[in-house]
């Protein structure tokens, strides 16, 4: 079928075997098609990406609001500018 999109030729190795394997337990329903069955692994590989980012972005933006503010009083007003007075220009 032609298309303008990029094709990608993949060889069945032991482990794209397995994986594909383990799709035709989980999905039987698209058992008799290992494109199908990849284009499923593939899709769930990307949801579970997509989920484990936003976990990790979560986690960070907890870490900051459980860690705002703490810093407070640990430098007197004019810390910075007597910092740079030693800076060269």
């Amino acid at each position: 079928m032609p298309t303008a999109r990029h094709r990608i030729m993949v060889t069945e190795t032991d482990e794209l075997a397995a994986a594909l394997a383990t799709a035709r337990d989980r999905w039987p329903d698209d058992a008799a098609s290992p494109a199908r069955l990849l284009l499923r692994l593939v899709q769930t590989g990307r949801e579970t990406l997509d989920d484990e980012g936003r976990k990790a972005i979560e986690q960070r933006r907890s870490l900051i609001r459980a860690n705002a503010g703490s810093g407070t009083g640990l430098y007197e007003p004019d810390e910075l500018d007597r910092l740079r007075e030693d800076w060269p220009e």
